[in-house]
């Protein structure tokens, strides 16, 4: 776990970097190695304690600041990281970019639709449901997300059918530039939970390991069958809300205060009260940082995608042969 926090928080720092490369004085969202958008989740690392549950084959659906669950679920992060780059061997042949990633090796998705992970996490859990397999679906989603409706109807739907689903909300205090206290009704968001008569846990500080035991019950509800849960885990912003976010509406000690609360350092401390030695944990962050330094490198050296492939994996259409809609579609079509 503290080895998939720290390569996280290392990846986040390394892609800040190239990000605003050729970017400035004059900030210019097309320039550089990195096209468009970036959103960082540095500050929510202590979330991967949920997903030190999961297995292979669970499902896990992530929000627009995925990086720290992916690494941690295992999507390969090569192949993540040329995606990020725009290029050719990316997740997604470079078309998706860092808030439209997908690894069905590890069952893996992100959307940078508000609260959109939900319903796919409800339609995984069914699936598993169906097929009478224990397999379970995560979904995380920021606390500004509690407020969507696809958000409260995947929990009803959940909560009827006793779906193998945990709903995950990253409190970060921050609903893009809102303070959550002008958007949200609820202080605690776990608190969402009472509407749909499942368990709802809230865990008040960034702490892996307390996230990781609170998450401990919800997977196990989730994977006897017995239903799905809601977990809201507070984690901090230490970055803007996107890559060149001024930040001038929050004020400079919610900055510092975010930086003040670690869940790495505070992990780190655990391990050593535990026993384990600096050597070793100075060994899993240099491993956790070659790692990083060498998807960048890998996915820097990839080739861009070839413009006339920007019309491929678009839209695909049923085959003329699957039934009456593929037939219609095929007669309708003509030889226009």
């Amino acid at each position: 776990m503290f080895e998939n926090m720290v390569t996280a928080r290392h990846y986040e720092e390394r892609l800040q970097e190239e990000y605003l490369e050729g970017k400035q004085p004059a900030f210019d969202i097309s320039a550089g190695p990195i096209p468009g958008e970036l959103h960082l989740a540095a500050g929510h690392e202590a979330s991967v304690g949920v997903v030190q549950h999961l297995r292979r084959d669970d499902t896990v659906t992530g929000p627009h600041r995925p990086h720290h669950i992916a690494i941690a679920k295992g999507v390969d992060l090569k192949r993540m990281t040329a995606e990020i780059f725009g290029r050719e061997t990316g997740l997604c042949r470079g078309k998706g970019g860092h808030m439209h990633l997908f690894d069905d090796a590890v069952n893996f998705a992100c959307s940078g639709i508000i609260a959109q992970g939900c319903p796919p996490a409800v339609g995984a859990a069914l699936a598993a449901k169906k097929r009478n397999s224990d397999s379970v679906a995560v979904a995380f989603i920021g606390e500004g997300a509690i407020d969507q409706g696809g958000f409260l109807e995947s929990l009803n739907l959940a909560a009827v059918h006793e779906l193998p689903v945990v709903f995950v909300i990253e409190d970060n205090d921050w609903a893009i530039s809102m303070p959550k206290e002008r958007v949200t009704d609820v202080k605690n968001g776990a608190d969402r939970a009472k509407g749909f008569d499942m368990p709802g846990v809230r865990v008040d500080y960034d702490d892996a390991v307390a996230v990781y035991e609170a998450a401990e019950g919800a997977v196990e509800r989730a994977r006897q069958g017995n239903g799905p849960s809601l977990l809201e885990v507070q984690v901090h912003r230490r970055m803007g809300h996107f890559m060149g976010d001024a930040e001038a509406y929050r004020p400079d000690e919610d900055i510092e205060r975010a930086k003040r609360l670690d869940a790495i350092e505070r992990l780190e401390d655990d391990l050593r009260a535990a026993g384990v030695d600096t050597g070793h944990i100075t060994e899993i962050r240099e491993r956790a940082h070659k790692r990083v330094e060498d998807a960048i490198e890998w996915a820097k050296d990839q080739p861009e995608p070839d413009p006339e492939t920007a019309f491929e994996d678009v839209f695909t259409n049923p085959p003329p042969t699957s039934g009456t809609l593929g037939t219609q579609m095929t007669v309708e079509g003509g030889d226009d």
